[in-house]
């Protein structure tokens, strides 16, 4: 049983999705449509654009979603695909509802355009911090963010594996949870290099902003079900997309939840689809033994046999 995969903010390079328009006229024509989507030259960000303009968020939302549609529309038109599920880390959520077909390539790149510009503007540069704690789970991370908190917001953002979580909030109060898990007997516990600190309370007017730009978004029946970031859980009603999408802003990305919901299920076999590896990497250590492949490029696709 397949699950596609879709990744989120980290896995961006620049040049990616330059080869799959190279080679497949299917993945050039998305390009231009995100071209003209967006009112920018998209594919130029993707295919040359500088690590530094990639890493804003406004950016990398956009660009990482395009990619991985691309990919999907060529991985669709070269080999038979039926998945039972998909899912997304955090914004690889939203290309988990265009594959499924509950949003519009237009409405998804449009909103996380928007989601990505809300985020940044939530909070100043230099006022919130992310930082990845190795070894510290349960109840010791919860202490963890208690202790270092002093008034000031720090709580888990990312659950994306069994000993690496992701923590998110007022920059001193990460790095007051840094020098302490390294006191507590985490493995490591390092600043991530991010423009704001996603999926936690400070993001709450970025989410408001967020309900009232989905408003216009249309919301079409599922293909097949998508597991979500806030639940970990199949959602297959058109109803609960955008309520689930507002709370995911401020809200942890349960992705090694959502990995074992799928287990549970009966799947054994994952298909990242984007660029880069990073999910593929994480679901190795969630859920050992399952048949993992990735395809973001055109030799990816070579490779892959379903």
């Amino acid at each position: 049983m397949l699950t596609l995969v879709f990744p989120g903010q980290g896995s961006q390079y620049s040049g990616m999705g330059k080869d799959l328009a190279q080679n497949f006229p299917l993945a050039k024509q998305l390009f231009e449509e995100a071209n003209d989507i967006l009112g920018f030259d998209l594919s130029k960000l993707c295919f040359s654009g500088s690590e530094e303009d990639l890493k804003l968020t406004a950016n990398t939302q956009p660009a990482i979603l395009a990619v991985s549609i691309a990919a999907l529309r060529v991985l669709r038109q070269e080999v038979e695909l039926d998945p039972a599920y998909a899912a997304g880390h955090s914004l690889g959520e939203y290309s988990a509802l265009v594959a499924a077909g509950v949003l519009s390539l237009a409405d998804a790149l449009t909103t996380v355009r928007q989601r990505g510009i809300f985020m940044q503007e939530a909070v100043p540069i230099g006022v919130g911090a992310m930082a990845a704690i190795l070894g510290l789970e349960g109840e010791a991370l919860e202490q963890l963010c208690l202790d270092a908190s002093r008034g000031e917001v720090v709580a888990p953002a990312n659950f994306n594996s069994p000993g690496q979580v992701v923590i998110a909030g007022h920059a001193a109060a990460v790095e007051r949870a840094i020098a302490l898990a390294a006191e507590r007997g985490a493995k490591r516990a390092l600043k991530l290099s991010v423009s704001a600190p996603f999926h936690c309370a400070l993001m709450a007017p970025a989410a408001q902003r967020l309900e009232q730009a989905l408003a216009v978004v249309k919301v079409t029946p599922f293909a097949f079900p998508v597991v979500t970031n806030v639940e970990a859980t199949c959602c297959d009603l058109p109803e609960r997309v955008k309520p689930l999408l507002v709370k995911q802003v401020c809200a942890p990305v349960r992705w090694d939840a959502s990995i074992e919901h799928c287990a549970a299920l009966g799947v054994d076999r994952y298909l990242e689809v984007g660029p880069g590896k990073v999910l593929t990497g994480l679901i190795k250590r969630i859920q050992r033994g399952a048949a993992l492949d990735q395809v973001g490029d055109a030799e990816s696709l070579k490779r892959l046999q379903m």
